[in-house]
């Protein structure tokens, strides 16, 4: 009986992801024009430009160190995160704090725009607490590096509906 229950929540479970869009990563059909794709980034520094190298990589896209060898650049226009207050108490200090991290890109193949300026912004909420200074910067950020992580996974599947206009 135990094993029939099991093999239900494992059925009614597969049944929820599939009709939910859920599919497990793997190589999208990126097409010709992105076959080798070239980073271009104001500071490669940064946690968008780690995460983002390492999430063209996961997704098996050819990432070339070299402009001039690529059927497509991939252009950061703008990388940024900050905070802000988002809630005070009754003394008027912090309470939670919004952290943020926003991108701008685009997509160049051949001299043609294949995706023209397109912003992404990933917002998370914490809590403050003015005796947990140090593991509250700590927690802040962790979440700077989510943030870019799914800022950078939102570009690479992106990447992946990318339409070449026809000539």
């Amino acid at each position: 009986m135990e094993k029939l229950i099991k093999f239900l929540l494992w059925g009614v479970l597969a049944a929820g992801l599939s009709g939910c869009g859920f599919h497990l990563p793997g190589r999208a059909d990126y097409g010709e024009e992105l076959e080798a794709i070239y980073l271009e980034v104001p500071d490669d520094a940064t946690p968008l430009a780690r995460e983002l190298s390492r999430s063209l990589e996961i997704s098996a896209l050819n990432v070339v160190d070299d402009a001039a060898a690529a059927t497509a650049v991939l252009q950061i226009l703008s990388d940024d995160t900050g905070r802000s207050v988002e809630s005070v108490d009754a003394q008027n200090r912090p309470r939670e704090y919004l952290v943020f991290y926003r991108a701008t890109y685009r997509v160049l193949s051949g001299g043609k725009v294949l995706l023209d300026n397109q912003r992404v912004i990933r917002t998370r909420i914490y809590t403050y607490d003015e005796l947990e200074v140090l593991a509250k910067a700590h927690e802040e950020d962790m979440l700077r590096q989510a943030l870019a992580r799914e800022i950078a996974g939102v570009i690479t599947r992106r990447l992946a509906n990318i339409e070449v206009p026809t000539t």
